[in-house]
């Protein structure tokens, strides 16, 4: 099937039903094994003892957290410039997924830092920079959520997701542009990653877990997303049929 040929809506929804079981499986599949190596293979730490398996969910969650900000920019593009169809639908049922990641790398590296920094939180760059963009994510759904036309409500969102983009530099290198806490690339970097095999394999791992759920949750609500508009537009010609 042409790529083209799914901003057709009813397109698009034939295609996420026969992907969606595949989907649910192969992610139980990647997170059982994610799971089983970062508790059972991955080695405790010799300072940071069994609390450095935090790490497991909390780095994946926070690559993902910008990855999905990233996606929702290209879609605002779509949205503004080639008026793709389903592009604020995209953006729209990423939003709330975001937002979840977001907060589950601020919980994790909060649990995580308190052994290793002796608080919770500190107010450094990264910190600081990742809570601004879980508001911002929190802003958008608002922003959805407030405005009733999903027609007026994609534009301003994509507006808003376009802006909030020029935060994700600031969150990649602000390790770099600053003294902080956090330490510095460690798996993508010039030179190959610097982790040992017995915790980069498990990492990645967790990575392609949580991304597979992602990517589930992703197009059943966008799925949910579609079927909600129809029935709204069935509503609004039965409102007018009911008035004239």
């Amino acid at each position: 099937m042409p790529l083209i040929d799914l901003a057709n809506p009813s397109r698009f929804l034939a295609l996420v039903g026969k992907m969606l079981p595949w989907l649910v499986a192969a992610t139980l599949v990647a997170l059982a094994a994610g799971l089983w190596q970062a508790l059972f293979v991955a080695p405790d730490d010799y300072q940071q003892g069994a609390t450095v398996k935090i790490m497991f969910v909390h780095v994946p969650s926070a690559w993902l957290a910008m990855a999905i900000w990233a996606l929702m920019s290209i879609a605002a593009l779509g949205t503004l410039a080639w008026r793709h169809p389903l592009a604020d639908v995209a953006a729209k049922a990423a939003a709330p997924l975001g937002a979840g990641f977001t907060f589950l790398c601020l919980l994790t590296g909060s649990l995580w830092g308190r052994p290793m920094w002796g608080t919770y939180w500190v107010w450094d760059a990264r910190l600081t920079s990742v809570l601004v963009m879980f508001l911002m994510y929190l802003g958008l759904i608002a922003l959805w959520r407030t405005v009733e036309d999903p027609s007026r409500a994609g534009r301003a969102a994509a507006i808003l997701t376009l802006v909030g983009a020029i935060n994700l530099p600031i969150i990649k290198f602000s390790v770099d542009w600053w003294n902080t806490l956090h330490q510095p690339a460690s798996v993508v970097r010039v030179g190959g990653p610097a982790i040992h095999p017995s915790i980069l394999v498990p990492l990645l791992t967790m990575a392609l877990a949580l991304t597979l759920l992602f990517a589930t949750l992703h197009l059943a609500a966008m799925r949910n997303e579609i079927l909600r508009r129809r029935v709204r537009t069935m509503q609004m010609l039965a409102a007018q049929g009911a008035s004239a």
